[in-house]
């Protein structure tokens, strides 16, 4: 485990009481080791009598790192700064025991310095600036927030990072690379979403979001505030498929452990969000224009008639079923009013019977195939509509192509979408009107056969009894 005494020093006597294994501090490099070197808080440790170096093992040293540089103003007359050059150079040499105080120990002495060898700090600034950009934009901030705080401090100090500033970028990198592996359940606030009260959010890895609300699985992004610059969590307005709300409520009911079908958005959110740009049933049918809604209109009163018709048929049917066990007619039925006309011309020849029943099957027919025309050109319609649909659509899309020419697809689109939708839009109409017909047609077809079987049985009984 990595832990953090407090500063240096508490460092040094941490190691020397065997609290920690090992420990880091700084030191000039110069010197014994058994007197912590010339400076640094080695010597500062040992100077105190904090501890017996003697004790201590060096396990490891860096590259040799600027200490400190003493700066000078731009601004300051050019005689104040050689005098203070002057003044540092001879410190040493002038009062000694000032010089190890400002020194922090013995130095070797002082050198002009550059800005190339703080190479090193500034890569380390631009690195908690970028760091702290990438921690901000990941959803995993939406369960530690304020987390890349101390790093965009970090990147814009015009001071030296201390230990401690430069510790905090590796363990914010290992933190992330922690969390990223991990799904866990959480209470955020969420834009859109429980009245700005903080609702159970479930995380997987930096990848997905999503919510429990009102027992309602729903997906959020982590997006950044435009005007505020803030980022925070926002339901998603449109919702992706069942599918994919079903995989997060599988993995948010999940117990410990289990292995579930997941969703994972590997743009971490830009592919969720696109479901705000796909069109819903009412945006597709706006797409196919004037024509479209013909279609559906069409579809609509012929869908209602249909069935109508279908009910209609199946009672006449019913009907015609039970007056076959009935000896007397009755005009409440196709069959029953065929045999009101066969007891009119019993007293009547063969032939005469059976041209007064045909005359009432005929007139029966009409009132079976009522509408039926009507909905196969309706059927037949429905996909000649959708192809002017095409038609039409292809045409605006030419057009606009002539006009503004094909560098934005996205200009085209209203005419292809008008195009493909009329064409979905009239084949969604012609094949349940299809259906429609065809039983209803089939119903009609089987009470006629019905009364023609009828009227053939009374027209044999009838010769019977005459020739009998």
């Amino acid at each position: 485990d990595v832990v953090f005494t407090g500063g240096h020093e508490q460092t040094i006597v941490a190691v020397a009481n065997g609290d920690v294994d090992a420990g880091v501090t700084w030191a000039d490099g110069l010197g014994e080791w058994e007197d912590g070197y010339n400076s640094g808080a080695l010597r500062k440790a040992a100077d105190a009598g904090l501890v017996d170096m003697t004790q201590l093992v060096q396990i490891w040293q860096s590259p040799i790192i600027p200490e400190g540089p003493i700066v000078l103003r731009k601004e300051l007359p050019e005689r104040v700064k050689l005098e203070i050059v002057g003044l540092m150079a001879s410190l040493e040499s002038m009062d000694p025991e000032c010089a190890y105080g400002v020194m922090a120990g013995e130095v070797k002495g002082l050198a002009p310095i550059t800005h190339a060898a703080y190479k090193s700090i500034v890569s380390a600034r631009q690195a908690a600036g970028e760091f702290g950009a990438i921690i901000d934009s990941s959803i995993i901030s939406a369960q530690f927030p304020g987390r890349a705080d101390a790093l965009e401090e970090l990147s814009n100090s015009r001071t030296l990072p201390t230990r401690a500033e430069l510790d905090y970028i590796w363990r914010r990198v290992i933190e992330e690379m922690i969390q990223q592996q991990q799904v866990v359940t959480f209470n955020a606030r969420v834009t859109g979403l429980g009245d700005g009260e903080a609702v159970p959010t479930t995380r997987v890895g930096p990848f997905v979001v999503f919510t429990n609300h009102n027992n309602n699985q729903r997906f959020a992004l982590w997006q950044e505030n435009e005007t505020t610059g803030n980022w925070a969590l926002r339901d998603l307005p449109a919702q992706p498929p069942a599918n994919f709300v079903g995989g997060a409520s599988n993995l948010y009911n999940a117990d410990p452990n289990e292995i579930v079908m997941g969703v994972v958005d590997p743009s971490r959110g830009p592919l969720l969000d696109i479901y705000k740009d796909v069109p819903g049933l009412e945006e597709r049918i706006e797409q196919s224009g004037n024509v479209g809604k013909v279609i559906i209109g069409l579809l609509v009163i012929s869908a209602i008639f249909g069935l109508f018709r279908l009910v209609s048929l199946l009672l006449t049917q019913a009907a015609v079923a039970g007056q076959k066990r009935k000896s007397s007619g009755s005009k409440s039925n196709p069959l029953g009013r065929v045999m009101l006309a066969y007891e009119g011309a019993k007293d009547k020849d063969v032939e005469t019977m059976e041209l007064k029943l045909d005359e009432a099957i005929l007139q029966e027919s009409p009132k079976l195939e009522f509408g039926l025309n009507f909905l196969k050109l309706a059927a037949g319609i429905a996909p000649l509509l959708g192809l002017l649909g095409t038609v039409t659509g292809m045409i605006k899309t030419f057009t606009q192509i002539t006009l503004f020419g094909t560098g934005d697809p996205r200009i085209m689109a209203g005419g292809i979408s008008e195009a493909l939708m009329t064409t979905v839009l009239g084949l969604i109409a012609a094949i349940p009107l299809l259906f429609i017909h065809s039983f209803a047609q089939s119903f009609a077809r089987g009470v006629q056969q019905v009364l023609e079987e009828q009227a053939a049985g009374m027209v044999a009984r009838h010769a019977e009894e005459r020739h009998g």
